[in-house]
Order: structure tokens, then C-alpha cells, then sequence
């Protein structure tokens, strides 16, 4: 379960990428006719452009039968799914029962400082996306955020920066090798 995020006012300014709805074409012949398609087919438009944009809604509607209102009330949901352009890097921080005493506010302020965004945003350079979630699972090491399918625990505000530097500098090198989407 995530945390609910109030938009930003910024949010009617983001303008949404040019994407090649042809790539849709093999999924929805794959689902077409088939029944419970709903979710795989948002699954694989999400898989294809890292969210769900608008035309693939409107193309997959169009193009399947399935009502476009029924498709963004799944889509809204359900956390997996995403309607925005994410970052290459989604920074999840936990604010869960341990974490939230162990100062995980601190770190989510530190990290929106630091990159200069709100929680739910992307940065402007697109490397990075901030959310704060719930419950990671790792209540142990809290507070703890996760990159990808990295963990990082034990953390204080300025910990959470310098992971979010060295991140950046070894892009900046073209020697990042992380799991990243």
C-alpha cells in the first residue's frame, strides 16, 4: 500500500512523451479475445513505455471493447500501475511503523531537498522519481529506502544524499551497472 500523495500543483505542466502506439499491436492481438485481458494488457502497455499513456488507453479501448472508465479505474487502483513517466531510478522510502520512528521523514526531506522535487515527482532530468511507500518490509534496518532492488538501511537524511551522488556520478562515468527499469 503507498502512501497517498496530494498532486502537485505542478502536475498540469508535465507534458506527456510522443510514444509509437504500433508497439501495442502483438499485445493486443495477444489479448484481444480473451477473457480477464484487462490487467495483462495494462501490464504489458506499462511494460513497453515504463507507464501507461494516455493513447495506449485510448487505443487499447478502442481496439478490445474494454470501457476506457473501467480501464483507468483498474489502472488507479492498483499501485502497480502507473500514469506518469517515472524516473530511471524510483527512490522508495519507507514510512512504515519502524521507520517512521526511526526519522524516515527526515531522509524523504533530505532526498526532496537534494533533488529538488516533491514526493511523487521526477527530477527534471529524469533520473530520478521519489515516493514514499508504506511498508518496504525491512524493519530491521529501518529507516530504510529502496533503488530498484537495492536496499540501503540504517539511514540518516545525509546517508540517503550521498547514495543519490555516487548514483549520479557514476552515470555521469557511463559505469552504472544496477538492475535499474
Amino acid at each position: 500500500m503507498r502512501v497517498q500523495r496530494i498532486p502537485s500543483p505542478h502536475a498540469e505542466k508535465i507534458q506527456e512523451p510522443e510514444v509509437d502506439l504500433s508497439l501495442l499491436d502483438p499485445l493486443i492481438s495477444k489479448y484481444r479475445d480473451k477473457k480477464g485481458n484487462m490487467i495483462p494488457l495494462l501490464q504489458g502497455a506499462q511494460s513497453i513505455y515504463g507507464f501507461i499513456p494516455r493513447g495506449a488507453f485510448l487505443k487499447i479501448a478502442r481496439e478490445t471493447g474494454l470501457l476506457l472508465s473501467e480501464m483507468y479505474g483498474v489502472a488507479t487502483f492498483y499501485a502497480q500501475f502507473r500514469l506518469q513517466p517515472v524516473g530511471k531510478y524510483i527512490i522508495r522510502v519507507c514510512h512504515g511503523t519502524a521507520c517512521h520512528v526511526q526519522n524516515a521523514g527526515s531522509i524523504t526531506d533530505a532526498l526532496k531537498e537534494a533533488l529538488e522535487v516533491n514526493d511523487g515527482e521526477t527530477t527534471a532530468d529524469g533520473m530520478f522519481t521519489l515516493e514514499s511507500v508504506a511498508c518496504l518490509g525491512c524493519c530491521s534496518l529501518a529507516p530504510v529506502m529502496m533503488i530498484g532492488e537495492e536496499t540501503y538501511g540504517k539511514l540518516t537524511g545525509s546517508d540517503a544524499v550521498k547514495v543519490i551522488r555516487e548514483i549520479r556520478i557514476r552515470e555521469s562515468r557511463g559505469t552504472d551497472k544496477s538492475k535499474q527499469p
